[in-house]
């Protein structure tokens, strides 16, 4: 006679850190050093468990105190602001042209951003390059 064997595997959370808002972060606003607090409670799927991955990155939504830092909340922080005035860079080959443009959106390097250029009026969607600077492709 054969024995059936029958596992049962549980899943029980392994005990971790998770990082929690020391105090409630406003949407746009840079993660500090003081902003943030290691509890020593299991970290919810997503959720950030050491300071280095939320210290010097912008909320990119309300972070409420004492919750825990969903690392999805949080990116780059914004180089360019809203109604900000940039410039704009286009280059093709040895020709590079720049002008005065107002941004439509805000956005961190890398992003697209709409932006209006001050002299034609017409309305561009460019790459944040720096700090007020938009490249159009």
């Amino acid at each position: 006679m054969r024995a059936l064997v029958l596992a049962l595997l549980v899943a029980t959370p392994a005990p971790a850190d998770v990082l929690v808002a020391a105090r409630t972060l406003r949407a746009g606003t840079l993660v500090e050093v003081g902003d943030v607090i290691l509890l020593s409670d299991p970290a919810p799927l997503g959720a950030a468990q050491a300071p280095d991955e939320a210290v010097g990155l912008e909320a990119r939504v309300t972070l409420y105190a004492r919750r825990p830092i969903p690392v999805a909340s949080l990116g780059p922080p914004a180089l360019v602001e809203r109604n900000q005035l940039v410039t704009l860079v286009f280059q093709a080959g040895g020709l590079e042209i720049r002008a005065d443009g107002r941004a439509l959106g805000r956005g961190a390097e890398g992003e697209t951003v709409r932006i209006m250029n001050l002299a034609s009026r017409s309305t561009v969607s460019g790459t944040i390059a720096g700090p007020g600077l938009v490249r159009v492709p």
